[in-house]
């Protein structure tokens, strides 16, 4: 197995602690099939480095994900995404995959000035649009 090329965006301003965000993000990358069992990642080090983040950073968010069982490390092989995703890690990740996403997407929204009432409506009419025969369609 060669090592995954991992494309993460930090937000060092969204509140949002930077081990969350990699731990988030490599979460959503399994969750949509960018990242796949037995992929593997790169060392604490070369992440850290590549983020300009603390060391201690990574080694929290890799900390995280093999308590939940989604990657492994191995002394002297590396870190890997697990061969098999136990099912209650795998709906984790689809649920925390979505929460995330959606709170891109409400961030954003607001950041344009969009109200609540505003975003709540588009995303009704958009989920509607989806639903019906004609937009299947496209």
């Amino acid at each position: 197995m060669t090592e995954k090329k991992l494309t993460l965006n930090l937000d060092f301003h969204s509140g949002l602690p930077i081990y969350t965000q990699i731990v988030n993000q490599i979460q959503s990358q399994l969750a949509n099939g960018i990242l796949k069992p037995g992929d593997q990642l790169p060392t604490v080090r070369a992440l850290a480095s590549e983020l300009r983040v603390n060391f201690n950073t990574v080694a929290r968010a890799y900390r995280i994900l093999d308590e939940e069982r989604i990657i492994s490390t191995q002394q002297g092989r590396g870190t890997y995404i697990t061969e098999i995703p136990p099912p209650e890690a795998s709906e984790k990740l689809r649920r925390e995959s979505l929460g995330e996403l959606t709170q891109r997407f409400i961030n954003e929204a607001l950041r344009l000035g969009f109200s609540e009432r505003e975003i709540s409506q588009t995303v009704k009419d958009r989920l509607k649009a989806c639903k019906e025969p004609s937009s299947q369609e496209n």
